[in-house]
């Protein structure tokens, strides 16, 4: 009876690129990157290498490039990866360029197996292995030769117990070449400019014996190398009941319309014209939870929380109770969002996350991720959801009085629940109304009621009396006395007493 073969997976040093890969890199596999120029194949193969390389699984590095390999290094040096210490010991570069200038393939495989069986490698590159498909182009009968030379390479490979990778310039995934049959992993790196951002994505179009994850992936390269963003999974979330404990929005007759406060670990989205007082909301939450012991995290894509503006959350994240998600990149990708919320997430142990807002998010993706940013919303609530955080989103709409939209996405059945503000108009004013819309799996109030903003937050009055409240008509009557927002500036017992002497209960 057989037993069953396991393959050892090398962990690649590439942040993201093992999950992407399932798990690693197969050990002794025979691999291909490709892509066109400039879209990091190099630097990719350069981290791996530096990353992969020990005393006891060198590397040997053959270039095959117009340039000696000290002009390549000069360049490749900046990355915080290299290591000049594993030069000629881990690490060695050996010229090709003479041997695949003549476009004699037999000649480039005697050198490359003179080195190989010299320094028994346990790591092999060939860059660029294009290089020599273009050279042997030159001679007759080219596509067998290259054939030939291709799976005798890579016979040689496996037979010497190395890892190897060809690195070669291609433009699309249709270009014949024998290299993407014989080759056990083929990953695609691929970039575009769209307008002003720069967009780099990653596939694995092949890899032998394991799952990948299937799709485009977006990358980024940065000082570090390339760092990969794979898809956050959803994973299995708990459904809330009533048993769930409450958490506190920070205004207290909120709590008391939503039941009880918003269940732990729900979605919230509060959607409302410019300056109905979302972000201000956003921030009584996360400063209710300082108040409770707990950390938070805004990720930011408007103003900006640590600004005079917002004075609460600027404290809390002075503080390092709050942790701030903020970027001035142009290319974003939402898989990039979700990765960096989650990771702040995980270094302060949130328990509370603010999205502030889904409008300004769209806006700082790069075109290519708008298209798609209904779907790619779901991700990111259905990550978060997983990783056990309670979320509060906001979201701009136009105040069309009579138009009850609660998103411009069409996003509302993601969320748990929904709290909609809007602009009522009273003896030529504007005042502010606020509503719980939806609040899956428990009871709450229907009831419309006007708020106030002041320099202590939000206040929340009565049940506003008129059947056109909501859609701009005028109500028969105000409310005499407003709740306060914010309670960790102003708890219940710093209130005013009222004239009357009686309680706002």
């Amino acid at each position: 009876m057989s037993s069953k073969v396991i393959i050892n997976r090398l962990a690649t040093g590439v942040p993201g690129l093992d999950a992407v890969l399932g798990g690693g890199l197969p050990e002794f596999s025979f691999n291909l990157i490709a892509g066109p120029p400039g879209c990091g194949k190099t630097t990719l193969a350069h981290q791996m290498m530096f990353a992969l390389a020990t005393p006891a699984r060198p590397a040997l590095y053959f270039t095959v490039l117009g340039e000696p390999p000290l002009k390549m290094l000069r360049y490749q040096q900046q990355f915080n990866f290299f290591d000049s210490n594993a030069l000629d010991q881990r690490v060695r570069f050996v010229s090709l360029s003479e041997a695949a200038m003549a476009g004699d393939l037999d000649q480039v495989l005697r050198r490359i197996i003179d080195e190989v069986t010299t320094h028994n490698p346990g790591l092999v590159f060939v860059d660029s292995f294009r290089s020599v498909v273009q050279a042997s182009e030159t001679e007759g009968n080219a596509h067998n030769k290259l054939q030939q030379f291709v799976q005798q390479l890579g016979m040689l490979m496996t037979s010497w117990q190395a890892t190897t990778f060809l690195i070669g310039e291609y433009f699309t995934e249709t270009d014949a070449n024998p290299v993407f049959t014989v080759a056990d992993g083929l990953i695609w790196l691929r970039q575009s400019v769209e307008r002003n951002s720069m967009v780099r994505k990653m596939q694995i179009m092949k890899m032998r014996g394991q799952p990948t994850l299937p799709g485009l992936h977006t990358f980024r390269i940065g000082s570090a190398g390339l760092e990969v963003f794979a898809p956050a999974t959803a994973g299995v979330t708990v459904r809330q009941d009533a048993s769930t404990p409450r958490l506190g929005m920070g205004v207290l007759k909120l709590d008391e319309m939503l039941g009880g406060g918003l269940p732990r670990g729900y979605s919230l989205l509060v959607a409302g014209p410019s300056g109905s007082g979302k972000s201000i909301l956003a921030a009584a939450f996360l400063a209710e939870g300082a108040r409770c012991g707990e950390t938070g995290v805004i990720a930011a894509f408007e103003q900006n929380p640590g600004s005079s503006r917002n004075r609460v959350v600027a404290e809390l994240i002075a503080s390092g109770q709050i942790g701030l998600v903020e970027t001035q990149a142009s290319d974003l990708s939402i898989d990039e969002v979700v990765f960096l919320m989650l990771a702040e997430i995980r270094r302060i142990g949130a328990s509370r996350v603010v999205i502030d807002s889904l409008s300004g998010f769209e806006l700082a993706l790069a075109p290519t991720f708008r298209e798609d940013f209904r779907e790619s919303l779901a991700r990111l609530v259905g990550a978060l959801a997983a990783s056990g955080v309670t979320v509060l989103m906001t979201s701009e709409l136009e105040d069309r009085y009579t138009d009850l939209r609660f998103s411009p996405y069409g996003t509302a059945f993601m969320t748990d629940s929904i709290i909609v503000q809007r602009y009522i108009e009273v003896d030529s004013r504007l005042l502010r109304m606020i509503a719980v819309v939806k609040l899956r799996g428990s009871a709450h109030s229907n009831q419309l009621r006007e708020f106030r903003i002041d320099d202590a937050g939000i206040r929340i009055g009565e049940m506003l009396s008129g059947q056109e409240g909501l859609l701009g008509g005028r109500p028969t009557r105000r409310p005499a006395d407003f709740d306060t927002g914010l309670s960790a500036e102003l708890s219940a017992t710093q209130r005013p007493a009222r004239a009357d002497g009686a309680s706002d209960d």
